[in-house]
């Protein structure tokens, strides 16, 4: 499984950023540009995924693991944040509420 750090996230411009946390928590404070789709509808938006690769985040990086494991099998190019949005908080990165 590809993954990246929160400082790649941060330092690479342009790939889609997918996160899949409840609505709740991404309304909590989210990476700014990042797009909500929840693990738990995802299935039922696979059409609204990106089709050049892109990036997956979740908390703390075990959803978006999984997240990118499963649409890998299915030919997604997806990469993995590890350590998620608690990781990026705690490097200080900007978040939009």
């Amino acid at each position: 499984m590809q993954s990246i750090t929160v400082q790649q996230l941060h330092d690479r411009a342009g790939a889609p950023l997918i996160d899949v946390r409840e609505v709740y928590e991404f309304e909590a404070g989210h990476v700014p540009g990042s797009v909500n789709l929840p693990m738990s509808t995802l299935g039922a938006h696979l059409d609204e995924l990106p089709a050049e690769p892109f990036d997956v985040i979740c908390q703390v990086g075990g959803r978006s693991a999984r997240v990118v494991e499963a649409l890998a099998a299915r030919g997604f190019d997806a990469t993995n944040v590890d350590g998620g949005i608690s990781e990026w908080v705690a490097a200080g990165f900007p978040v939009e509420r």
